[in-house]
């Protein structure tokens, strides 16, 4: 992968949605944003982010919604990270579409150390994307470097299914997983598929984390995973341990069970959120043998569910409250909000411990990120009222207290609403937050 904390959607392989670099003090704020859609207003879902290691490119991963002809595609866009213009597009192919909460299957992209983009598309295939600027034209394009012989994985996603995520291990295998629940592992020197594994009956709707030790951590539907490749590179199930799925999609959510991607702590830990009735969990294992080390109830009873990855430090957790979304027109519209709720949580001496709940803040459906450099967590909110505007925020709360430090404005209306998008820091300390128009920035001024 490319430098952390900007190769992926969750910053890196331990799928932390940290940063150690600084974000805005909230100082003189310079708010722009930039229109992503086409001119006949098809609706763009701004959900993935990297930067360049110039420092000064963005590659924006939106999904171009087309509801009346029933399919939707990803685009990858070039912009100038200043001035947010649009540099170069490239489309991936056109898939059905299915249901609100729909992700097409390179939703789950990273840029690969050699500056390349590594994405899924619909047919089963793996694209490698580069992108180049041509001095005498003055212009920039995207290029498909394997377009001749893609990487192939329809001989192990059967027809129906869909790529999910893609993440490579410490050893450099990439590991792909299906929606259907299919778990494989491909090399990347040769571009063919090791071996893959069916998990009966789950689905897997969320992205995967790997560490050092060697481990790849999978949520499905129904369980927690460790992976290890085997001494041919094949993936092996090295531990499954089963959580509260729950009885039902609670909303907020897209699936049941857990919304979130597992993230790693540390040497040692890996968690996640379940979807336990009448209450949600924080749940917090141990890497090496899966045991369950601690499990934290968060936010009041039958007001919870989450469908964002947790922000997570060697020690600390930081988890957020999506319930009471379930339709980007409807749930934040004409003064409507979500069940408000910021926590973090505490993991020590093997115990966990809610150190502070934030429930002053209303965080739709955000990945929230954070900043050890400033101490400050960014988030997007949507306050209840006043019906006639339906502004949205950018956010920073105090990571030590849990208090709102500030709230800039980012946009009032349906267009600034980032359904399910997250939140990005780029090298320089702007802040980014992908919406249904495109992208809302932020910075501190002069």
């Amino acid at each position: 992968m490319a430098e952390n904390p900007w190769n992926c959607m969750h910053n890196d392989s331990y799928q932390s949605d940290v940063y150690p670099t600084p974000g805005p003090l909230g100082s003189n704020p310079v708010v722009s944003s930039t229109w992503l859609g086409p001119p006949d207003g098809i609706q763009a879902i701004v959900v993935g982010m990297t930067f360049d290691r110039a420092n000064n490119l963005l590659i924006a991963a939106s999904i171009k919604v087309l509801r009346e002809q029933g399919f939707a595609f990803v685009q990858l866009t070039l912009i100038d990270a200043t001035t947010l213009a649009t540099l170069a597009r490239f489309d991936l192919p056109r898939e059905t579409l299915t249901g609100t909460g729909f992700r097409p299957a390179g939703t789950y992209f990273y840029m690969a150390q050699d500056n390349r983009i590594v994405i899924g598309t619909k047919d089963r295939t793996i694209w490698l994307v580069s992108y180049s600027f041509d001095s005498p034209t003055g212009l920039w394009s995207f290029h498909h470097d394997n377009e001749a012989a893609p990487w192939d994985l329809t001989a192990h996603i059967p027809q129906g299914d869909s790529i999910q995520g893609l993440q490579p291990d410490w050893s450099g295998l990439l590991w792909f997983t299906s929606k259907g629940g299919v778990v494989g592992t491909l090399d990347m020197d040769t571009g063919l598929v090791i071996d893959s594994l069916q998990l009966p009956g789950e689905r897997i709707v969320n992205g995967h984390a790997a560490g050092e030790e060697g481990g790849v951590y999978i949520a499905s539907t129904l369980a927690m995973y460790r992976f290890d490749a085997d001494s041919d590179g094949a993936p092996s199930i090295s531990w499954r341990k089963t959580y509260d799925a729950g009885t039902h999609i609670k909303e907020g959510q897209t699936d049941i069970g857990t919304g979130t991607t597992p993230t790693l702590m540390g040497d040692r830990f890996v968690t996640i959120t379940d979807n336990g009735q009448p209450q949600m969990h924080v749940l917090v294992y141990d890497r090496a043998d899966g045991h369950l080390v601690c499990s934290e109830p968060v936010f009041q009873p039958g007001q919870a569910s989450n469908e964002n990855s947790l922000v997570a430090t060697d020690t600390s957790i930081i988890v957020e409250n999506n319930f009471g979304y379930k339709n980007a027109l409807k749930d934040t519209t004409h003064g409507r909000t979500t069940t408000p709720g910021l926590a973090r949580i505490d993991v020590e001496n093997d115990a966990c411990r809610t150190v502070w709940t934030n429930e002053s803040e209303s965080i739709p459906t955000l990945i929230t990120k954070m900043s050890l450099a400033t101490g400050l967590i960014y988030t997007y909110t949507k306050p209840k009222g006043p019906a006639a505007t339906d502004p949205w925020y950018f956010t920073a709360i105090d990571f030590e207290t849990g208090e709102t430090v500030w709230k800039i404005l980012a946009g009032v209306g349906v267009l600034y609403n980032n359904h399910y998008a997250g939140a990005y820091l780029g090298p320089d300390g702007t802040l980014y937050v992908g919406v249904l128009g495109g992208i809302v920035a932020v910075r501190d001024g002069e």
